[in-house]
């Protein structure tokens, strides 16, 4: 098994993925600033492998340090931790992992300098640990919604070498493939770093699945032609309300997939959620060096002039996610549950009424606000002309069939538009009519077609929950983390 980050002989050990795939080469790190500077040159990079190296350059930090008491140890650490958080701002699994090795510090404040080392590197193995188990879970999680023979496309890296080993979304595409139900990956290559090329197609060579390498900008074709079946992708933060960034392109291929109608699946470890961000507006996007795009594999190929935009990330929105895997489940949009048990709620039939009882079909009062004007045989001056003729005057019975259907005999008459008239012709004292009185109907329509229109209502800037179930205790939310996931 590949495996990208491990603790060996006292240091630090990672794959450089910037060498591949023409290269495998491993480096040892002894300090954390060299660990700092791998996560920065993306000698380490995924969110999950970025947590983990950030965890074991903590317990680096401590064995460098002199400090013999809790104190001085501790201001050590926070010096390490503000330098290793400062190194890629979009990846939540950083600053998790260092949260969670300040707490092991802060926690056993009376245990010596010297076991408090040793915590502190049984709690970074513990995070390794932790996440290759997710990762399993999360791949067997979302291998059920992969049909059989399926065609799926992944963008970017989010396989074994962006996590402790297996991956996200290539974990995901492992479970498929160990079940038989895979048949081809489309890879994106993912510019301008080429993570899709480099690192997601060695890792299927290496591991014998299926696949075919495509340009980003082939994705919409394929999908035209009908050979995607869905979409799997990771994620480097995920905010309370389901957006979701992730490597620049991203967004694009979930407009591509919603367009063609085509599924598409977030997989990512509950770490990656962030329930402080109420929604994507909020999260920090980097920026890289712009000769990331001005040239590739070393090579230049614009001109050094030009000015560039390089964001590492995009969001995509909610509303475009099919559903989201974690280790915990399956968690999917409001739209896709019932209330209660997360799955939509079938048709429900009209109960038959009791024998001998007759009773009278329910009715909706009419909607149109000039009734007695279609009733006279003038339905075409009727404000509401979506309403058929038939229904505005009184009340209609509701069809009890589901989803609520026509049957042909009560489709209304095809109308034909009114001659329009021009606005000449309905003016007070206009010479190609008869002068009308200041209060008749021409005049007040006229008077309605000159005035300005009514401005739109204002639109609340507040966020709008569109994914995680509403739960609050008083005015602090609870973290979507506890929302019970269904599986697939």
């Amino acid at each position: 098994m590949i495996a990208p980050v491990r603790w060996e002989d006292g240091g630090l050990v990672l794959l450089d993925q910037t060498k591949l795939p023409t290269e495998e080469v491993e480096r040892a790190y002894t300090s954390w600033p060299d660990v700092a500077d791998a996560i920065r040159t993306l000698v380490v990079r995924g969110a999950p492998a970025i947590g983990v190296a950030a965890a074991f350059g903590v317990v680096l930090a401590a064995r460098a340090s002199r400090a013999t008491t809790h104190a001085a140890l501790l201001a050590d650490l926070e010096e390490a931790i503000k330098g290793l958080a400062a190194t890629r701002p979009t990846a939540v699994n950083l600053f998790w992992a260092l949260d969670r090795m300040r707490r092991v510090v802060v926690a056993d404040a009376d245990v010596p300098p010297a076991r408090l080392r040793d915590r502190l590197l049984d709690e970074a193995q513990a995070i390794l640990s932790e996440d290759l188990a997710a990762n399993r879970a999360m791949g067997a999680h979302g291998a059920t919604l992969v049909p059989d023979g399926a065609r799926l496309l992944t963008h970017c890296n989010a396989g074994a070498l962006a996590t402790a080993g297996y991956g996200t979304a290539l974990g995901v595409i492992r479970a498929a493939h160990e079940r038989g139900k895979l048949a081809m990956v489309w890879v994106d290559e993912t510019r301008p770093v080429m993570q899709g090329s480099r690192l997601t197609a060695w890792e299927l060579v290496k591991e014998g699945i299926p696949h075919r390498l495509i340009s980003d900008v082939a994705a919409g074709f394929v999908m035209k032609r009908g050979e995607v079946d869905l979409v799997v992708t990771g994620a480097d933060r995920i905010a309370a309300n389901g957006d979701t960034a992730n490597k620049i392109g991203t967004y694009s291929v979930a407009v591509l997939a919603r367009h063609h109608g085509i599924p598409f699946y977030v997989a990512a470890p509950s770490s990656t959620i962030d329930p402080s961000i109420p929604s994507g507006d909020t999260i920090v996007i980097e920026e890289r060096d712009a000769a990331e795009v001005r040239g590739v594999a070393g090579r230049q190929t614009a001109p050094a002039a030009s000015p560039v935009f390089n964001p590492a990330f995009d969001v995509t929105p909610a509303a475009l996610i099919s559903a989201i895997i974690t280790e915990r489940g399956v968690f999917r949009p409001p739209s896709a549950r019932s209330p209660r048990r997360g799955r939509a709620s079938p048709p429900t039939a009209t109960p038959p009424a009791p024998a001998g009882i007759t009773t009278a079909p329910r009715t909706r009062p009419s909607r149109c606000a000039r009734a007695a004007t279609c009733s006279t045989g003038r339905p075409s001056r009727c404000p509401s002309r979506s309403i058929p003729p038939s229904s505005r005057s009184g009340s209609r019975p509701i069809s009890p069939r589901w989803p609520s259907t026509r049957s042909p005999r009560s489709r209304p008459p095809i109308r034909t538009r009114p001659r329009r008239r021009s606005i000449s012709s309905a003016w007070p004292g206009s010479s190609s009519s008869p002068r009308a009185s200041p209060g008749s109907r021409r005049t007040r329509a006229a008077r309605r077609s000159t005035s300005a229109p009514p401005p739109p209502p204002a639109r609340s800037t507040r966020p709008r929950c569109t994914w995680w179930p509403a739960r609050s205790r008083g005015s602090i939310p609870v973290s979507i983390i506890s929302v019970r996931a269904t599986s697939a």
